[in-house]
C-alpha cells in the first residue's frame, strides 16, 4: 500500500462495529480502507454470549452471513438465561421473541469475529489492512490524516471503531474514564464444568458483594465454558477491590459454585477488560469523524452485553456516512444527527437498564422480586417479555410497579 493514498472513508477497527459498518457501505460506491492492528483471527476477551439481537441483524449487514453463521461448528445454542438472586434464590427464563422460543447463542469471539471481518474481505469493494496500528490521527478542515506504523492515509470522514482505547476518540481531546459509568471484567476459558441446564441456559449470579456487577458461567461446545465477573469501576476503586482474587474465591469456597468446579480445569490465565457502558450519554461525533462500539460506550450497564449495540452503530454510522456524501457535509453540526440517531435507537433502553443496575445495589429488593417470580407465574412471565421488550422493561421505572410487586 504507498504512502499518503487518499480514501473517501477510513474505518479504524475490523470488530463487529467496524465489520457491519464496512458492509453497509460496500454497495454505496465508496472507496473505503479498513484498518485493524492484528491479524485475524484474534481473541476479544468477552462473554462469547450472541443475543437474539446480533442474530437477527446478520441478514441486514449482508445476505451471506445467516448461512455462514450456521456453518460455525464452535456455536452452542442457549434458549434462556438462569438467574441467581443474592440470596440464590434460581429463576429460569426462557428466550421468547415475538411469542416463540428462541436461542441466542455462545460462541468465542475469535470465531464470531473472524466470521464478519472475512465477510468484508470477500465483499471487494473495501480495502482491508491488518497487522496496521493507527498511531495517530488528526482532523482539518478538509481532510482527516491518518498516520500508521507502516504508512499515511488521508480520507474525507473517519470511522473510530476501535474498541475502549479508542485512538480515533482522541480527536475529542482528553478523555477520562469515568468509573460510574465503567466495569471492569474478567473472563477465564474452563473445561470440565458440570451440571448445565439441558438447554444450555447461560448463568448470571448476583452475588451481594460484587452487586451491581455479576458472576456468569456460560456453556460452550466441546464441554468447555466461559466463566467471568464483571463490575462496577467506582465500586472496585472505592472498596479497593481485587477483581482477580475475588473470582478466584467465589470459584473455590462459594457453595453455589465448588461442585459445579470440582473437575473443571482452566485453560488460560484469567484476562481482563474495560467496559465503557451506556448510562452516560456522551458524544460520540465530531469533525469528520464518528466513532461505534465500545468507542462510543454503547454497553448495556445492566447485562454488560455490547456486540449486538456494536453492530447496529456500524451500520447506522454508515447510513449516516452516505447522507455525509451526498450533502457534501462532514461538519461537526451536521454529524451531530448521527449522535441523535444513536439515542433515538439505544438511549430508552440505557436509561431503563441504568434504572435496573441502581436497583441490583439493594440486594433484598432483588431477593423479593426473585422469590416473587418463583411463586407466581404473572411475575415470571413478566420478567421473560422484559428480557427482550423495551417497553416491558420500562415498568421497572414506574413506581406503580412495585406497588403491584408489593401489593398485588
Amino acid at each position: 500500500m504507498s504512502r499518503n493514498e487518499a480514501f473517501d472513508v477510513i474505518i479504524v477497527g475490523g470488530g463487529p462495529s467496524g465489520s457491519s459498518c464496512a458492509l453497509s457501505l460496500s454497495r454505496a460506491g465508496l472507496n473505503v480502507l479498513l484498518v485493524d492492528k492484528a491479524k485475524f483471527p484474534r481473541d476479544k476477551i468477552c462473554g462469547d454470549a450472541l443475543s437474539l439481537d446480533v442474530i437477527n441483524q446478520l441478514p441486514k449487514i449482508s445476505p451471506h452471513l445467516v448461512n455462514d453463521f450456521d456453518l460455525l461448528s464452535g456455536k452452542m445454542p442457549a434458549f434462556g438465561v438462569r438467574l441467581f438472586s443474592p440470596d440464590l434464590t434460581c429463576i429460569d427464563l426462557p428466550f421468547v421473541y415475538k411469542g416463540q422460543q428462541r436461542c441466542g447463542y455462545i460462541v468465542q469471539r475469535l470465531e464470531f469475529d473472524d466470521l464478519l471481518f472475512q465477510e468484508v474481505k470477500r465483499s471487494g469493494n473495501i480495502r482491508v489492512v491488518e497487522n496496521c496500528e493507527v498511531t495517530a490521527v488528526n482532523a482539518g478542515t478538509d481532510r482527516v490524516t491518518v498516520m500508521t506504523n507502516a504508512s499515511a492515509h488521508e480520507a474525507s470522514i473517519i470511522v473510530g471503531a476501535d474498541g475502549a482505547n479508542s485512538v480515533v476518540r482522541q480527536l475529542q481531546g482528553r478523555v477520562s474514564v469515568d468509573r460510574d459509568h465503567h466495569s471492569a471484567g474478567l473472563r477465564v476459558y474452563y473445561e470440565g464444568l458440570n451440571s448445565f441446564h439441558t438447554e444450555n441456559f447461560i448463568e448470571l449470579y448476583f452475588f451481594k458483594d460484587i452487586l451491581p456487577g455479576y458472576l456468569w458461567l456460560f456453556p460452550m461446545a466441546g464441554n468447555r465454558a466461559n466463566v467471568g465477573i464483571g463490575m462496577l469501576s467506582s465500586l472496585i476503586s472505592k472498596k479497593r477491590i481485587n477483581l482477580r482474587e475475588v473470582l478466584h474465591r467465589l470459584i473455590s469456597t462459594h457453595p453455589a459454585l465448588t461442585d459445579r468446579f470440582a473437575t473443571a480445569r482452566p485453560l488460560e490465565n484469567m484476562k481482563g477488560h474495560g467496559l465503557p457502558l451506556g448510562s452516560k450519554r456522551r458524544s460520540i461525533s465530531g469533525e469528520r469523524f464518528l466513532l461505534t462500539g465500545d468507542a462510543a460506550g454503547l454497553i448495556d450497564p445492566f447485562t454488560g452485553e455490547g456486540i449486538g449495540n456494536a453492530i447496529r452503530s456500524g451500520r447506522v454510522a454508515a447510513e449516516h456516512i452516505q447522507r455525509c456524501f451526498k450533502q457534501m457535509n462532514f461538519s461537526s453540526s451536521f454529524n451531530k444527527s448521527y449522535d441523535q440517531e444513536i439515542n433515538r435507537r439505544m438511549g430508552k433502553e440505557f436509561n431503563i437498564s441504568h434504572r435496573l443496575q441502581q436497583l441490583c445495589r439493594y440486594p433484598a429488593l432483588f431477593n423479593f422480586i426473585f422469590k416473587k417470580a418463583k411463586a407466581n407465574p404473572y411475575w415470571h412471565d413478566f420478567l421473560t417479555k422484559a428480557l427482550a421488550d423495551v417497553d416491558q422493561k420500562k415498568q421497572f421505572k414506574n413506581p406503580m410497579f412495585y406497588y403491584r410487586l408489593l401489593f398485588g
